[in-house]
């Protein structure tokens, strides 16, 4: 019998297939440090961004697969597990909406000062009522502004169909992709037919600088892909989302552009480091801040599940 580790969890349905085709599904969380001397009891080990699958655990064990429930798989070790002739199964698609609403969470709260009012409110609303009123009546809406997309894969394609429903004005940029075609569609009550959107992409540059708000759709690498040159390009006043991986943004240089105005605020989902090191980024009133939910919704979780599972179960078929 295959038997498989979901490390970091699986959904009900997702377990519940596995289970169904006969495989013996175990959800106990084994700690990274034990992971090198516990692996060898399993055949396929299921991920999220948690657990990290490296060299020596794959070395350690007897593995015929691997699958990260989320789009990256830059926790996994994926040319050694190559080497090794391991397959790496994720779920690109399945988490696409629900980190493109996180997304807007943030834009939303942040344009509207909700991040501010809803730290002082709970403890001083009585007192500071006006003064809170005050700070948060000088808002702004996202009708009308640039929203500049770095990476327009999957869900940077969700994005932009979101952005475009609000009535803004999409910029992308991605070295892979030249064009994309947005088939946006509607909710079914109201009989609409799909629509399809050209968007050509441009550089990074063009997008930097004629944004009002940037959010970032790309892997994580060595090196952030928004720093101080990067901030200096972007409008005064622009405010930039992370929803993608942590140390894509240098967070020392995001926090120096919003103290110096250059950056009116950040929405924060991902960190160079989980949890948080640098406290300065989680106090400041003009960054938004949420843990690492972006694909954290119960639609996505069921989806990312039902999708890992089919592949599992298609590999061993």
């Amino acid at each position: 019998m295959i038997k498989i580790l979901a490390n970091d969890g699986i959904d009900t349905k997702g377990k519940q297939m596995l289970e169904t085709a006969g495989f013996q599904i175990s959800t106990e969380h084994i700690p990274q440090p034990e992971l090198v001397s516990q692996i060898s009891g399993f055949d396929v080990i299921l991920v999220r961004s948690a657990t990290k699958i490296t060299r020596e655990i794959i070395d350690a064990g007897n593995l015929k697969a691997i699958g990260r429930a989320g789009v990256g798989v830059d926790n996994i070790d994926v040319a050694h597990a190559k080497e090794r002739g391991i397959p790496v199964y994720n779920t690109p698609s399945a988490s696409s909406i629900s980190v493109a609403e996180l997304v807007f969470a943030h834009l939303f709260g942040l344009c509207r000062k909700i991040q501010i009012t809803n730290r002082v409110m709970p403890m001083e609303g009585d007192s500071r009522f006006k003064e809170l009123k005050n700070l948060a009546s000088t808002g702004i809406e996202l009708k009308g502004k640039t929203l500049g997309i770095i990476g327009i894969g999957r869900i940077g394609q969700e994005v932009a169909k979101i952005a475009i429903g609000c009535g803004m004005k999409v910029l992308g940029y991605d070295p892979f992709v030249n064009k994309v075609a947005l088939n946006v569609t509607f909710h079914p009550d109201l009989d609409l037919p799909e629509i399809t959107i050209k968007l050509k992409t441009i550089s990074k540059e063009e997008v930097l600088r004629d944004s009002d708000f940037v959010t970032l759709h790309i892997p994580g690498g060595s090196e952030p892909v928004i720093g101080l040159k990067e901030f200096s390009i972007m409008k005064a006043g622009a405010g930039l989302i992370n929803c993608a991986r942590g140390g894509v943004i240098d967070e020392k240089a995001l926090l120096e552009a919003i103290e110096n105005g250059h950056i009116a605020f950040a929405g924060l989902d991902v960190f160079e480091k989980e949890p948080p090191v640098y406290l300065d980024i989680l106090k400041h009133d003009h960054v938004s801040l949420s843990p690492h939910i972006g694909a954290s919704t119960k639609e996505a979780q069921e989806r990312i599940g039902i999708e890992l599972a089919s592949k599992i179960i298609d590999h061993f078929q």
